[in-house]
């Protein structure tokens, strides 16, 4: 589950820095307000990326997918984009978790 939501969430730091570069340029709201809020979401989602299989990150994730779903009202793009990393975020939280427990079922199979 680790690789596949950590490749997610540096993927979507990247998002995160392209978007802050648009919305300095087409949005209303101010630089400064713009990268510390873009900020503060990348410097989350890289340090999520070590602390994704601790309990309750992956309720942060889920947090995290919604604040770049509501980042749609800045820049009507990441409604979209934020749509596609929601999507991507629960395929990395679902098949990481089954790979985890196929893994751990060969594991033990060898060890018997």
């Amino acid at each position: 589950m680790r690789t596949l939501c950590s490749s997610t969430l540096i993927g979507e730091a990247l998002l995160l820095l392209f978007a802050g570069l648009v919305a300095m340029q087409l949005s209303h709201v101010s630089t400064a307000t713009i990268w510390t809020v873009t900020g503060i979401a990348m410097l989350l989602c890289v340090a999520l990326c070590g602390a994704v299989t601790r309990p309750g990150a992956v309720a942060v994730g889920w947090a995290l997918q919604i604040g770049l779903i509501a980042s749609g009202f800045v820049l009507p793009t990441m409604f979209g984009l934020g749509a596609v990393f929601a999507g991507l975020w629960w395929c990395s939280v679902h098949y990481g978790r089954r790979i985890d427990q196929i893994k751990a079922a060969r594991e033990a199979a060898a060890a018997a």
